[in-house]
């Protein structure tokens, strides 16, 4: 997050793909008691503070925007989403994994995001990242893209960092 938007005391975040819940307890103390911080994920997670909220969903479902906004209770700063698709081994069930993951990730920002607000999505290379990475750019003013540092040399992962949501 050392690259970042800076997230500031008291804002609200959502947290896609939040199990075990190691980044619910950053954020928590990162925004502090005045603000909110809701995790998703489909495996249990406890909430880890009390300015944490956890639901246990499908973030690809239709209903599930609205109950994130919901949870939430006011614009959020900042959606993280570090969700990854359980992979099977078809290259056309996985690609399609991901890009449904990617999908819901821009609904719920652009549900759930205040107009200063940024996202960051995990992403994946190939063709549905760079038509993922096309849609950021219609929709966001600002994207760039990050590779972890310490990741491990065969991780192809990398984080998009999207901001100044288009109205």
């Amino acid at each position: 997050m050392r690259r970042a938007p800076p997230l500031r005391r008291g804002s609200a975040v959502v947290d896609l793909g939040c199990w075990p819940g190691s980044w619910l307890q950053i954020l928590s103390d990162r925004v502090g008691p005045e603000g909110r911080v809701v995790g998703v994920d489909l495996a249990e997670t406890d909430p880890v503070a009390p300015n944490v909220s956890v639901l246990a969903l499908d973030m690809t479902e239709p209903e599930s925007v609205e109950r994130i906004a919901t949870a939430l209770g006011r614009p959020a700063d900042a959606v993280l989403c570090d969700a990854a698709p359980k992979l099977t081994g078809v290259r056309d069930v996985d690609l399609a994994a991901i890009e449904e993951l990617y999908t819901a990730a821009l609904q719920i920002a652009r549900r759930t995001l205040s107009p200063g607000g940024f996202v960051i999505v995990k992403g994946f290379p190939g063709q549905e990242s760079d038509l993922f990475r096309k849609e950021l750019r219609r929709v966001f003013a600002k994207v760039g893209e990050i590779r972890p540092e310490g990741k491990r040399a065969t991780s192809k992962e990398f984080y998009w960092v999207a901001s100044g949501l288009r109205a």
